[in-house]
């Protein structure tokens, strides 16, 4: 089973190599047009602040494999944060910089801290495991707020597919994972995460080839004149 869960953690490796890559292409649309529109900067704050945690889990933890592909995904989602501060309106600006400093800063030190200074062994890869489970939860959970939109206007535009379905893929392979080396605090997420994938996936074959109505095409129009504006 060792053996297997080695091989399987590897596939999940590329899978999670690929999910931090997927939104590549949605940045070099915010880096063209020098906005970021209706994009949200949570799920890239959110990622930062889960994959500095889980590479802490992972060093500690004798993971070598999930402190690897993780650490990888600090360095790629320090990039895209950078440029949401960059491109994003004002009002986006200040609550990325908001999110960043309590979330990615502030939290992940206060929990550093703790674990270091007030717990030992087990204990500390205990407490350390449950707030990454939690935290890889709303990871999972932040484009929610993309599937809203979506549903309110009826277009899959904010929520790109190739995010979606590396999220699915993801969740799925790290929860066998988990199964294999019995780490719960690997399962409960990743199962989770792998369901969410599944509803996103199912929110975008029903609405990818609807079309918006046409006061949302105005509020879109409305919203590219407004952007190119000087602030």
């Amino acid at each position: 089973m060792a053996d297997l869960s080695f091989y399987v953690g590897v596939i999940g490796n590329v899978i999670s190599v690929l999910m931090f890559l997927s939104p590549v292409s949605t940045f070099i649309r915010i880096v063209k047009h020098r906005s970021t529109e209706d994009f949200d900067s949570l799920p890239y704050v959110s990622t930062l602040l889960n994959s500095s945690l889980w590479t802490y889990y992972g060093l500690i933890n004798d993971e070598l494999l999930v402190s690897t592909v993780n650490g990888f995904g600090v360095l790629v989602e320090i990039v895209y944060v950078a440029l949401f501060l960059a491109f994003a309106p004002r009002r986006m600006k200040v609550k990325t910089g908001i999110l960043v400093g309590t979330l990615d800063i502030g939290f992940f030190v206060a929990a550093i801290l703790v674990t270091r200074l007030a717990l030992q062994g087990n204990l500390r890869i205990g407490a350390l495991g449950m707030i990454c489970a939690g935290l890889n939860i709303v990871m999972y959970g932040s484009p929610l707020a993309a599937m809203k939109t979506v549903v309110t206007t009826k277009s899959v535009e904010y929520m790109p597919f190739l995010l979606s379905f590396f999220l699915f893929l993801n969740g799925g392979i790290w929860a066998f994972y988990a199964v294999l080396r019995r780490d719960i605090y690997l399962l409960i997420p990743n199962g989770t995460g792998c369901m969410l994938g599944v509803a996103q996936l199912v929110l975008y074959a029903l609405y990818m080839n609807a079309k918006p109505t046409k006061t949302d095409q105005l509020s879109e129009k409305l919203m590219e004149e407004g952007s190119q504006a000087p602030e």
